[in-house]
């Protein structure tokens, strides 16, 4: 088994995940925590999103078409949440998500 075709997507869903923890992670030392709940929720999801994804990649699975789009779902509204915020954590996870959801639109597109 080869995973070459997953190897973009994959590499992206995990940058995805890794920036939306360090963003919620980042979040909760704000001093309007309360007012980044939402951001926070979001980035936890997205980033659990993105892990699957990328798992199931890894293996191959009949799952993967379903599995991406639910993250490009799980991605662009992460990346709308976060883009709402000035916090260069913010602005920086929702780049990172935004790309992702583009990959992973393409790779559901594809299998």
């Amino acid at each position: 088994m080869s995973t070459q075709r997953y190897a973009s997507c994959i590499q992206t869903c995990n940058a995805c995940a890794v920036a939306c923890e360090h963003c919620a992670a980042a979040c909760l030392q704000e001093a309007m925590v309360k007012d980044l709940v939402t951001c926070i929720r979001l980035d936890r999801d997205c980033a659990d999103m993105c892990r699957l994804a990328s798992r199931l990649m890894c293996r191959e699975s009949a799952l993967v078409d379903e599995i991406c789009r639910l993250c490009a779902i799980a991605c662009r509204a992460c990346g709308q949440e976060c883009a709402k915020h000035l916090h260069e954590h913010c602005q920086q996870c929702a780049q990172a998500c935004e790309r992702c959801a583009e990959e992973c639109e393409s790779m559901a597109k594809a299998a």
